[in-house]
């Protein structure tokens, strides 16, 4: 197992790319009332955070779908104006999904992008049908460009939209993707993700020196480096693992760059644990794409043996009662005065009194049903769930939140090596902020 991290510091001198955006935002009747405001918010704060120099557009989809523009435009203050007017006054929610489309339309108006960064932001909330096949042509359309490829993001908003499908595509088009779960967190989710895409200078990203090693890489294509965001690749090989790495790219200038960086074995660390989360997702998404059966066993051991959630396994809580067993009364006469202490211990056993089977407790794939009857994300199921599963989810998604603002490596590193009672304070801290989100999650918008 191995993991390079590179993560740049606050280099505010660097020259990041230009950037040719364009946003692709689904309207269809799924995304009416406060998603679809939300959304249009985070959409104009990042407008407003273009630079004069930077070109954009914006193409609005359901069924069909609306330009602002026949062709990119500079992101001047009176272009910004005039789309905020237009977003407001086309951004109605109704119709159905149709993600094809859009998709096609963006990538050949970035097909001829030159000296720049050509990025895709896609937001919906919906699946579709057809969604392999919009991979395929997203992968053939990437392959063909001359110049750099077009990069994607993605942000799903709840859970009727097949994350792993929008997974994938950011992952073929070397960008990222974000989970906005509930209405509220769309507007930190969308600017996150594009203070990430905004401030990459380092693209092309390729490691040397790993050609004679039997390698498994997550990503199989590596994102670029921005200075909002670490660069994490972690994985596995067979061989012999060579004393120092050398990374290539393309900076801003389109001059290349390389670095040399040194390789230590970090035998107190964990790394297999750190990183197998992202490692699930990653291969959740090549098993959907790929129906491949071996890779989905393969998710299922990793989810066993690092206890976290997947799509491929189910998690099983034992509720037992303590309870007191008559003892023989032979037994009784035959045990001497010394031991009838241990022998009222062993009166008290552990009976099963219930089991409960949680199935589900990931993503899921999306469902098509629901975006095709256009129904909102966040609408309450008929069947209300377990309590079980509630508390599993929220304390998942506080976890989750967490870890992912701890993942510089010195942060792992000095956990590593804290003694028993700062880690049980952490423990303690940890759990409570976990409650937390128990709560919140509970109480939200019930009781």
């Amino acid at each position: 197992m191995f993991c390079c991290y590179v993560f740049p510091g606050k280099q505010q001198s660097e020259k990041v790319f230009r950037k040719e955006v364009v946003f692709v935002v689904d309207i269809s009747g799924s995304m009416r009332g406060r998603t679809l405001e939300d959304t249009k918010n985070a959409l104009f704060a990042a407008l407003a955070k273009l630079d004069p120099k930077d070109s954009f557009n914006v193409i609005a989809f359901n069924g069909e779908i609306y330009l602002f523009s026949s062709a990119l435009e500079p992101a001047t203050s009176e272009a910004i104006e005039n789309v905020t007017q237009w977003i407001n006054m086309n951004f109605v929610a109704g119709g159905g999904t149709n993600i094809l489309l859009p998709l096609n339309k963006a990538m050949n108006m970035l097909s001829d992008s030159c000296n720049s960064m050509p990025i895709i932001f896609l937001i919906t909330d919906g699946a579709v049908e057809d969604e392999k096949h919009i991979c395929d042509t997203v992968k053939t359309q990437l392959t063909s460009q001359k110049n750099v490829s077009t990069r994607i993001y993605t942000l799903g908003i709840g859970t009727f939209c097949n994350h792993y499908f929008l997974r994938m595509l950011a992952t073929t088009g070397r960008g990222h993707h974000e989970i906005a779960s509930d209405v509220d967190s769309i507007e930190v989710r969308v600017r996150r993700l594009f203070a990430r895409a905004s401030s990459i200078f380092l693209a092309d990203i390729a490691f040397e020196k790993l050609d004679t090693l039997d390698l498994e890489v997550f990503s199989s294509e590596i994102p670029d480096l921005s200075s909002e965001s670490p660069l994490i690749v972690s994985g596995r090989y067979h061989g012999s693992f060579p004393k120092t790495l050398k990374v290539n790219g393309i900076l801003a200038d389109m001059s290349n760059f390389s670095l040399d960086l040194k390789v230590e074995q970090a035998n107190e660390i964990p790394i297999a644990k750190i990183v197998a989360k992202h490692q699930i997702e990653q291969l959740t998404a090549q098993a959907w794409y790929s129906d491949n059966q071996e890779l989905k066993d393969k998710i299922a051991k990793m989810s066993v043996l690092n206890g976290i959630i997947s799509e491929h396994t189910s998690m099983v809580l034992l509720e037992a009662e303590r309870g007191k067993t008559k003892a023989d009364s032979t037994t009784k006469q035959q045990v001497s005065s010394k031991s009838k202490a241990d022998q009222h211990n062993k009166a008290e056993d552990s009976k099963p009194k219930r089991m409960s089977v949680l199935h589900n407790m990931g993503l899921g794939f999306g469902n098509p049903i629901a975006t095709g009857d256009n129904i909102p994300p966040g609408c309450k199921d008929t069947k209300p769930p377990d309590a079980a599963e509630v508390f599993v989810k929220a304390a998942s998604v506080c976890c989750g939140r967490l870890l992912n603002h701890c993942c510089c490596m010195c942060c792992i590193q000095c956990c590593s090596k804290m003694n028993d009672q700062c880690a049980l304070a952490f423990t303690q801290l940890f759990g409570a902020l976990a409650c937390l989100g128990c709560y919140a999650c509970c109480c939200d918008g019930n009781e």
